[in-house]
């Protein structure tokens, strides 16, 4: 296509993600002409096969679970307690079907933004080939690009591979029928997520965990105890377990390890991680040079080694969940849109794994806090001495404080317990304040709440040894 023929736009966003979606109709309300380019599904991981999908699952699997426990509240619930999957996936494409379309019809009708659906590839630093569904090809050019393609879900290679059927966290939001042997690869957040789920759900469950623990990224105390709810609600564990072979057995698949032991499922799912988005982009017309990971470098304002092309979302490396996503879009409209100068190094980083009971992180681990050596003080506390927690009758889990002893400056927290996903909100404010923790432990907090404990744990704050 001639360069005549190209459209010429103030920018380009690649991807409708939790940054691009947001950038786009930011530019554009600045007066910037800006062209959005979508591939596929509007809304991007997190609202078709992230967050939005599997939290609605873990509800049900939650009402499931609370169910078949209402005896031990007093409530009584006659006959058993079965889950209907086709149900469960007809719940989840409805709350879907209202995320996307709310994000495709927000794009579509700002003003300013061209919408164009195709799979977006460079042809030269500021210009884009937009290949549609029918194979039309429109050429476009911009003085600012923004790339937020996202990931998709990883399958290791194992030998048989192409000759079973195997499921991804995508794939598996598909099913209608529950599996009735559910064989999961992977020890980390959405192995286990997926795994008390479908457990809940009715599935035997088996986890099949490459290392000795699982959350390898976390505490050991933390890791333990995750487990020990799991396997209590009968999900399985193998370890220092890697399929070396797959081949069909009967209506299932059989998995056989390293050591030549093995085990049949119904259902396979690989959650071993993500791949970026970023094979398939023609980066290299665009001067751009993916790290070992694939991922796109980006500095602390998330500018590519291109001047006037910027990378946002999980494809940068800078974060991998939706929450850094749309803080990148953040970063970036305040500095080009606004004229500020906000820094992704500052940020601190903080996420939430959802299994039930919750686990959440903010800043250093207690690990972490070793190897660094600094002078730290520690302070744990039980989720049993939480009265919101005994009064839901929900005791599992524990949280936990570290302090650097030189500043009075929070450095870490993490908590594993009923609304910890909350709670933990606490801490990740006091600490992008840069407050010292004693502001914090003076505060009042309102009872009962699991809030209501965490200046009680700071005062019981003692030398890390």
């Amino acid at each position: 296509m001639s360069e005549q023929m190209s459209q010429h736009f103030d920018a380009i966003v690649i991807g409708t993600g939790q940054g691009g979606g947001p950038l786009a109709v930011r530019l554009a309300e600045s007066g910037r002409r800006t062209a959005v380019i979508e591939r596929h599904l509007f809304g991007g991981t997190c609202v078709n096969v992230g967050c939005t999908p599997t939290k609605t699952y873990v509800a049900s699997a939650r009402a499931a679970h609370v169910a078949r426990h209402a005896g031990d509240y007093g409530v009584i619930v006659e006959g058993e307690v079965r889950v209907d999957l086709a149900q469960v996936k007809a719940r989840k494409d409805g709350v879907i079907a209202e995320s996307r379309n709310g994000v495709e019809k927000w794009l579509r009708s700002t003003p300013g933004v061209t919408v164009f659906n195709g799979h977006g590839r460079f042809t030269g630093p500021h210009s884009i080939s937009v290949t549609g569904p029918g194979g039309q090809q429109q050429a476009l050019d911009a003085d600012a690009i923004f790339i937020n393609t996202g990931t998709r879900a990883t399958v290791p290679e194992v030998d048989g591979l192409a000759g079973v059927s195997h499921l991804t966290n995508s794939t598996i939001l598909e099913l209608t029928e529950l599996p009735a042997h559910l064989a999961i690869v992977g020890g980390s957040y959405i192995a286990l997520e997926f795994a008390q789920m479908f457990r809940r759900f009715g599935s035997r469950v088996t986890v099949l965990v490459r290392g000795d623990r699982v959350l390898a990224r976390e505490d050991k105390d933390f890791a333990e105890q995750v487990q020990k709810v799991l396997s209590r609600e009968g999900v399985e564990f193998l370890f220092n377990t890697e399929a070396s072979k797959l081949e069909p057995a009967g209506k299932g698949i059989r998995i056989t390890f390293e050591n030549q032991t093995s085990i049949e499922a119904s259902h396979l799912l690989f959650a071993t991680g993500r791949t970026p988005n970023t094979d398939d982009l023609g980066l290299e017309h665009a001067g751009i040079v993916l790290n070992k990971h694939g991922l796109i470098d980006v500095d602390g304002q998330l500018r590519t080694r291109t001047e006037g092309i910027w990378a946002l979302g999980d494809v940068n490396g800078r974060g991998a969940f939706t929450h850094t996503s749309y803080n990148d879009y953040e970063i970036i409209a305040s500095n080009v849109v606004d004229g500020e100068t906000r820094s992704v190094d500052s940020r601190i980083m903080c996420y939430a794994v959802f299994v039930d009971p919750p686990f959440a992180r903010v800043g250093m681990s207690e690990t972490e806090v070793r190897k660094d050596g600094r002078s730290t003080l520690i302070a744990t506390m039980p989720m049993s001495r939480v009265g919101r927690a005994r009064e839901r009758g929900e005791t599992d889990g524990f949280m936990k404080v570290l302090v650097d002893a030189e500043t009075k400056k929070i450095i870490g927290a993490a908590m594993l317990g009923i609304e910890a996903d909350e709670a933990i909100h606490t801490f990740i404010d006091i600490m992008n304040a840069d407050a010292p923790y004693t502001m914090l432990q003076r505060a009042m907090h309102i009872h009962p709440t699991v809030s209501e404990l965490i200046p009680t744990l700071l005062g019981m704050l003692k030398p890390l040894t």
